[in-house]
């Protein structure tokens, strides 16, 4: 039982890193339709964002992920008014830009960062495990876990119970019909963009104690966060916890009985199967784009 109890508590663990790097890129896909392979460099910025403010500002973790948080989404909301904004309905455009604004942030970071690997100091009062029901469980991973679950609350509010969630939602169904309504669709997008990097630049601040700091770290993680949106289906927020947390707990499993190698070719494997016979994923909601 302590066994089994273990290997739930580190499927909960890697869930919540997946849902963490996975919720932004969720809501800018489901909203706004773009394919953003930037979305793991907006990552790597809250990592070094963390870095830079804890090794020459002498900032603490904590206050630096809030920090984090507004510092990417600024960066998100520029590139959308730049850039972005000018390529919807053109996906391909729209990926191959967003796969050349990583290329651009990787470079700049290596110009002015250097390309080796840095190194986050995790807080003292996290590096002890706490003892809990019978387990030893990492205190830091137990903040990952309740930052996750505070973030998933407040995107909840955020959509569902707030004046610009009726907004956003109503572009997500029909956005010439929500532009007749008077809705700034262009606000709209911006706003969702900025959020969407805003979490991404706080997921890498959460993970950079866990891994070290380098300019392509972000790419791993977001093929992972591909996998849970596309397992979740792209418009559907519950969709997106639920494929982080089933996804989570197989990774977990598979590694336990196997090792790490094989448990990424597993999964790889079985998402390729669902898209084969469920390519709209597994909760998709049945919305209309207009």
């Amino acid at each position: 039982m302590t066994d089994l109890a273990n290997q739930i508590i580190t499927g909960l663990s890697i869930a919540s890193i997946l849902l963490l790097v996975s919720l932004g890129l969720a809501i800018i896909y489901g909203v706004m339709g773009v394919i953003n392979l930037a979305h793991g460099d907006f990552l790597m910025l809250g990592a070094y964002a963390v870095w830079l403010m804890e090794s020459a500002l002498g900032l603490g973790f904590l206050p630096c992920l809030v920090m984090v948080f507004f510092i990417v989404g600024a960066i998100g909301w520029l590139v959308e008014r730049t850039l972005i904004r000018h390529l919807y309905g053109r996906p391909l455009d729209t990926i191959l830009a967003t796969w050349g604004i990583g290329i651009i942030l990787q470079q700049a970071i290596r110009l002015s960062a250097g390309a080796q690997l840095r190194y986050v100091k995790m807080p003292d009062y996290l590096v002890n495990p706490l003892h809990l029901l019978g387990l030893d469980i990492s205190a830091y991973r137990l903040l990952i876990f309740s930052v996750t679950i505070v973030l998933v609350a407040v995107t909840y509010i955020l959509i569902f119970h707030t004046s610009f969630g009726i907004r956003l939602r109503a572009v997500m169904q029909n956005a010439e019909i929500a532009r007749c309504f008077g809705i700034n669709n262009a606000r709209i997008y911006s706003l969702t963009f900025a959020y969407g990097a805003g979490l991404a630049g706080l997921a890498g601040a959460l993970v950079s104690p866990l891994k070290s700091v380098s300019p392509d770290m972000g790419t791993n993680y977001v093929v992972d966060a591909f996998l849970v949106v596309v397992s979740g289906g792209v418009q559907s927020l519950f969709g997106t916890v639920a494929s982080a947390g089933i996804i989570g707990e197989l990774s977990g499993g598979f590694a336990y009985f196997w090792n790490d190698t094989l448990a990424r070719a597993l999964l790889f494997f079985l998402v390729v199967v669902l898209i084969r016979f469920r390519p709209q994923g597994i909760f998709a909601m049945p919305l209309r784009r207009g």
